[in-house]
């Protein structure tokens, strides 16, 4: 078990190292695109981090609602009965969607969240088990992903988990999953038009 700890706090900290290598190639292959209004909000658990996601989006009458992470049928029901009525909701089967579902978009998308979507990939790819060549699959997902964020021609606002601020995780897996989540924030920040940090329902505008 010590082992494997140390296992995967190394293929962590190598994915992490991966993924700035991929998104610094991928800034200079976005810079003089067409640029959309990217922002990302972040926050903690119960943060109000969401609602104010889909405040941001409010004035458009069509917008694509991600759902990216795992929704039980009761949450989504909930949650597309309180949205307007012109707003879809669409849930992601393999989480190589998300990065499609931008590509195609006709107009603004509101993701929900990164945190949740980051878990279901590391689960696919055998991050937690650490799979034979886990860290490469992650790579190719993770950087997919910014390809598509970076060049989206559409309004785009993700919802994120902020990590990192408290206690040190205690699993190997948790200290994984906080790594790269922070990475990927990172990331995504850096193609982003602005960015807004949530703290108690209240909004700080980050740039």
């Amino acid at each position: 078990m010590p082992a494997m700890r140390t296992q995967l706090r190394r293929l962590a900290r190598l994915a992490a190292t991966r993924l700035d290598a991929g998104a610094r190639a991928l800034r200079r292959f976005a810079r003089g695109a067409a640029a959309a209004e990217r922002t990302l909000v972040i926050g903690g658990v119960r943060s109000g981090k969401s609602r104010h996601a889909e405040r941001l989006l409010s004035r458009h009458h069509q917008v694509t609602y991600l759902a990216a992470g795992h929704q039980d049928p009761a949450r989504l029901a909930a949650l597309r009965s309180r949205l307007p009525a012109g707003w879809l909701v669409r849930e992601l089967g393999d989480t190589s969607d998300l990065a499609a579902a931008l590509h195609t978009a006709t107009g603004p998308v509101l993701i929900e969240c990164l945190g949740t979507w980051l878990g279901r990939v590391l689960d696919e790819v055998g991050a937690r088990r650490a799979a034979e060549g886990w860290e490469y699959r992650l790579d190719e997902r993770l950087l997919e992903f910014l390809q598509a964020w970076s060049q989206t021609r559409h309004p785009a606002v993700a919802v994120t988990n902020d990590v990192g601020s408290g206690m040190e995780p205690e699993s190997a897996t948790a200290r994984l999953f906080r790594d790269v989540l922070g990475t990927l924030n990172t990331q995504v920040s850096a193609h982003a038009d602005a960015v807004h940090l949530m703290v108690a329902g209240r909004v700080l505008e980050l740039g």
